[in-house]
């Protein structure tokens, strides 16, 4: 089977349209066969096709002159050898369940590719997850190292449940000492019971400046005045560049009748706890609206977060809501 190249398109005799019934390769047009630049080189490399006046080399070297391209090929490879039927677009590729392909069946993953080094943008992932979800799809990231070695990372759409933990209504006076709010708080109060803060001492319990403007705002705790309120905000804002996102994430999880407490020791801002259970099953990180994050800081989140069996999500927060995404590893 011989091709010509057309522009990015491998075009082949309409005699060659086994390729797609058989195989899902390529698109009919016409009389002819189109193949997509990674179709083409995987059938090159596999001997079933030639292209005129090109070696599989040759032509990979014309397609690498864009930089993504070669990331791209090695996951259009990798899917093929697993046993799918994959496809451009949308996003980079659809794939098939296996045993499907177009014509007979429906796709089933939309996929886009990265590398390890890429940034990534959390509205355009949550944009194209939706999109995906809208379509019925499961939207997945398939990510290139610097080794050829292809991760994949399942993308949803997934705010955190109702976690079944009524709020307090008790109000308490507090004082502030630096950037903590001290409560007098019995061991068997509802402050303890719903994980407020820690145990100072036998009487107190002393909060974070989170934990304390959530309860100030909601009228639970009182300081001396209202300048007092204003100060400590002002003093927690300047020691904290990413309090406002963490208040905004730290609210509506509790609206959510979630406890979070800090995720320091898992390198993000929370650790949430629900329906009274002893250990957190999700990991939360704050990002204020149109912010980044490289892929490889993702990778290493999402591995720590499965090591210690909990789901990580990122909460981005915009002006009138938080879209809460998660990132899951998988083997396909």
């Amino acid at each position: 089977m011989i091709g010509k190249l057309e522009g990015e398109w491998i075009i082949l005799k309409d005699d060659e349209i086994s390729l797609y019934e058989h195989g899902g390769y390529g698109r009919p047009e016409g009389e002819t066969l189109k193949l997509a630049p990674e179709e083409a080189l995987y059938l090159i490399g596999r001997n079933k096709i030639k292209v005129e006046n090109y070696t599989f080399t040759s032509l990979l070297s014309l397609f690498c002159k864009n930089s993504a391209f070669l990331r791209k090929f090695l996951v259009y490879r990798d899917i093929r050898e697993r046993g799918f039927v994959i496809q451009a677009g949308p996003h980079d590729f659809r794939v098939f369940k296996r045993g499907q392909k177009p014509g007979k069946g429906t796709s089933y993953y939309l996929i886009r590719v990265l590398s390890e080094r890429d940034i990534v943008n959390f509205e355009r992932i949550i944009q194209e997850a939706k999109s995906a979800h809208n379509m019925r799809k499961i939207f997945l990231l398939a990510v290139a190292d610097d080794e050829e070695e292809i991760t994949y990372y399942e993308i949803k759409i997934n705010t955190p449940p109702d976690g079944g933990k009524p709020e307090i209504n008790e109000k308490i006076k507090g004082t502030v000492y630096a950037n903590t709010v001290l409560i007098k708080a019995e061991p068997d109060s509802v402050f303890e019971s719903s994980l407020y803060g820690k145990r100072f001492d036998k009487e107190h319990r002393a909060l974070s400046s989170v934990e304390s403007l959530y309860l100030i705002k909601r009228g639970i705790i009182e300081l001396e005045s209202k300048n007092a309120c204003e100060e400590f905000y002002r003093c927690a804002l300047d020691s904290d560049h990413e309090l406002k996102e963490k208040l905004a994430v730290y609210t509506d999880l509790r609206n959510l009748h979630n406890i979070p407490k800090t995720g320091y020791k898992f390198g993000h801002h929370f650790r949430v706890y629900s329906g009274g259970k002893m250990h957190s099953e999700v990991l939360v990180h704050a990002l204020r609206e149109g912010e980044t994050m490289p892929m490889s800081v993702i990778s290493r989140s999402v591995r720590l977060a499965h090591s210690v069996r909990k789901k990580m999500l990122f909460a981005c927060v915009n002006k009138d809501s938080i879209q809460y995404i998660e990132f899951a590893r998988m083997k396909l």
